[in-house]
């Protein structure tokens, strides 16, 4: 029988698992969704995962700095008995790698790594015990086995880190919001108010200087369900008839775009699919996947036209590929005649549209390349890659390229102007760069996001254009930089050929059809819509403290006590109503 005895948790050892967990949560900023492949199967790794590996990493270093400090030889036991561990896993699932699409990240994880990685988290689970200033009378084995269910338990801790950060933010200080019926609350403190005394000036004065949402330009019609991931890429037709949407349950998806309605689900991709586009004559569509093909389909018949590979080149051996890594991003040229592809084997390849022939492999991008583009007249390429630079092919010279430096992580989004004048690009440092595409000077650093860009997209008339992220979908103007309208969604997004139509990627796995109204005509509808997560843009599973904090934080910017346009009420309504649905669900679950 253990003999044990605990006292409260050791401030050191605190101090390294709190290290340890921020520096996951910033990992996961950076490199976005991630996964483990194998024999197996996949699976992903989400923000909370990475937060509690980095936690475990914290209590490694701690119980190695410990086991320093004291000399206790029972911490290389506990490393020895969790290596082993990890030789078993690895024997077990078969071959293994971590990859992440989106930063063209892919290597394998052997049986070595893997026994470091038990390694770790028996030295780990050391760390634990020696926080917890635990006496005990057990072998390496035995508190390996007691001590690796309080490793696991770490991750609970990276929710209190959350909340620490949102209290810190002040996101919960404001005790006007406190109650969870908002609007109720609001509406009889302000009746009481009025009836004991008038309003002071200085209040007057303070809500008319509170932010106030711009107004509505893009109306929502439509959330189109039918993938069960998250949506990488989209494309409408040249007709703005239809939609397709790549995702990362291995589909490519086409919707009908005025009724909303699934044509067709296009299948047969051996994992996710992180591009696709439409050629110009509205006959095929090509998709870019992690399997490392770019495969075609008729648009009308639905029929498969097969892979492009490059075993009909004589400079290549005969091969079932089309490059040897992901392939993150495909373009037709305007004329109709080639498809540009680029991967995360650092190319670009040039093919025959209707031959599938490979014409020519670009080279200069030290790192993936993340995506590609066409000028209106075909003779250019741009390029955007982890290396952080941007890199301008000439088509017709086919020499250096022109390289464009300035963002400070991976540039994931090239997008040039219809009107031939303007390159835009999108980066993992959350900003948007505007350069002028004849010169390469850069004219404006956009700073509107908090998260990774993962797509642009410019109206036909080059005047506005649209940017996805994590934390949103937002519209620009392109002479003044500023923002014209936030919306929710995520990762994609598109324009329509007649500029009436905005398409976006949404929360699990949705795809979100937005139409441009008349800003001056008075809408009823709210200006979010969609299922209740969507509307308070949180993640479907999120817990109760989520997704009252999102809740809050919509009431602040919508309710017309702090928000006098027309259109305000409405909007509150609608975020009323998926809260309470919300709540609903709560009961209907307990």
């Amino acid at each position: 029988m253990n003999n044990l005895k605990s006292v409260p948790f050791n401030k050191t050892g605190i101090g390294f698992i709190t290290s340890g967990a921020v520096a996951g949560a910033g990992v996961s900023a950076t490199v976005g969704g991630m996964g483990i492949a194998g024999g197996f199967g996949a699976v992903g790794i989400g923000a909370t995962s990475l937060v509690g590996a980095g936690a475990v990493a914290g209590a490694a270093t701690y119980g190695a700095f410990k086991a320093i400090a004291d000399g206790d030889a029972t911490a290389w036991g506990l490393m020895g008995v969790g290596a082993v561990g990890g030789v078993r896993v690895s024997s077990f699932v078969g071959g293994m790698g971590l990859v992440a699409p989106k930063i063209g990240l892919a290597f394998g994880i052997g049986a070595a790594p893997m026994a470091y990685v038990g390694a770790v988290v028996g030295l780990a689970a050391y760390g634990v015990a020696k926080m917890l200033d635990v006496e005990y009378f057990e072998t390496p084995t035995q508190l390996f086995d007691r001590m690796e269910e309080k490793v696991m338990e770490i991750e609970a801790y990276s929710a209190a880190v959350t909340e620490l950060e949102a209290f810190l933010s002040g996101e919960d200080l404001n005790q006007k919001f406190t109650a969870l019926e908002l609007e109720d609350e609001l509406q009889a403190l302000k009746a009481k108010y009025h009836k004991k005394v008038e309003a002071p000036k200085a209040s007057c004065k303070q809500i008319a200087s509170l932010p106030v949402a711009p107004p509505d330009i893009w109306k929502c019609l439509h959330t189109l369900k039918g993938h069960t991931a998250a949506v990488n890429a989209i494309a409408i037709s040249p007709d703005s008839k239809t939609i397709v949407s790549a995702s990362n349950d291995g589909s490519v998806c086409e919707w009908d775009i005025k009724t909303g309605k699934k044509l067709y689900s296009f299948i047969g991709q051996a994992g996710a699919v992180l591009s696709v586009a439409i050629s110009p004559d509205n006959e095929m569509f090509a998709s870019g996947c992690v399997d490392r093909k770019i495969s075609s389909w008729h648009l009308q018949t639905k029929k498969y036209l097969g892979i492009f590979n490059y075993s009909s080149s004589a400079y290549y051996s005969d091969s079932p590929v089309s490059h040897n890594s992901f392939v993150t991003s495909i373009a037709f040229s305007p004329d109709n005649r080639i498809i540009t592809s680029a991967s995360s084997d650092k190319t670009i390849r040039l093919w025959g549209r209707y031959t599938k022939e490979l014409k020519r492999t670009l080279n200069g991008h030290s790192e993936a390349v993340l995506s590609v583009t066409f000028s209106p007249d075909g003779k250019i390429i741009a390029s955007g890659g982890a290396d952080k630079t941007i890199r301008i092919w000439n088509l017709e010279a086919f020499g250096q390229p022109q390289v464009l430096t300035g963002h400070l992580a991976a540039v994931q989004a090239v997008v040039i102007s219809p009107d031939g004048k303007t390159l835009i690009s999108g980066g993992a440092d959350s900003t948007i760069k505007i350069w002028n595409l004849a010169t390469g000077q850069l004219l404006r650093t956009l700073t509107g996001h908090q998260a990774s860009i993962m797509s642009l997209a410019i109206s036909p008339n080059s005047k506005i254009f649209a940017s996805a992220s994590n934390d949103g979908v937002k519209v620009w103007n392109l002479a003044t930089g500023k923002i014209l309208e936030k919306l929710s969604g995520c990762n994609a997004v598109a324009f329509s050929s007649n500029g009436n139509t905005l398409v976006s990627g949404g929360k699990n796995g949705t795809v979100i059809i937005w139409n441009n109204i008349d800003k001056n005509k008075l809408v009823t509808e709210p200006l979010l819509c969609g299922e209740w997560w969507e509307i308070l843009d949180v993640e479907k599973d999120a817990c109760a403290t989520e997704v009252k904090r999102a809740y809050y934080k919509l009431a602040r910017l919508y309710h017309p006590d702090v928000n006098a346009t027309a259109k305000a009420r409405s909007v509150m309504q609608a975020i009323n109503k998926a809260y309470e649905q919300f709540q609903n669900k709560c009961h209907v679950c307990y």
